[in-house]
């Protein structure tokens, strides 16, 4: 079925193509807000990645792998829209959390949040590799498909985003010394 509409949209059917960007648009508007953790942005960038997916559509070679394609659009236009605004916001957003237990103490308020902020400290490549890893569950091979990179990239991306987000979340560990008096 989905594959029918990709020939239809390819072949300048706008109701096909409206239907294939319906059924990715969730899936889409999540990764995009985990990568670029505004809700403004990130409706920028699905905008963006569905023009482009039509524009671009007619030149897709294999009508079976859309959502590969479509993710790559979209980790590009939230490089591009990360690029374009060069901002960073200093608002903490909580994403929705569901819990076996449907508490929510405020000890893990505060491990989310500082999750946060190390994030927001990572570049849009490798918010991308993590989130695709952590959140979609994806393999190394299959992130690499999606992001147009070979394989030991993808691997060596999600090394360095570790390593950085380790740091991050260390230097938000570190005390914060305050001389007598005022000064620093």
């Amino acid at each position: 079925m989905q594959r029918d509409l990709v020939e239809q949209a390819r072949r300048g059917d706008h109701d096909a193509f409206e239907a294939l960007a319906s059924l990715a648009f969730d899936g889409l508007y999540a990764l995009a807000h985990r990568i670029l953790r505004d809700p403004d942005r990130t409706d920028d960038a699905v905008q963006e990645c569905l023009i482009r997916a039509w524009q671009q559509l007619p030149g897709l070679r294999d009508p079976d792998r859309i959502e590969a394609w479509l993710r790559r659009l979209l980790v590009n236009a939230c490089h591009d829209e990360s690029r374009r605004t060069r901002r960073r916001s200093r608002e903490v957003r909580v994403l929705p959390f569901e819990q076996a237990g449907g508490r929510d103490t405020a000890a893990d308020l505060a491990d989310r949040d500082e999750l946060e902020r190390g994030f927001l400290r990572l570049s849009v490549e490798q918010r991308a590799v993590l989130v695709m890893t952590h959140y979609l569950g994806m393999r190394s091979a299959e992130i690499a498909d999606t992001m147009g990179v070979p394989v030991g990239t993808v691997q060596s991306r999600l090394l360095y985003a570790t390593r950085a987000m380790r740091a991050a979340l260390d230097a938000d560990a570190r005390p914060v010394l305050v001389a007598v008096g005022g000064r620093e």
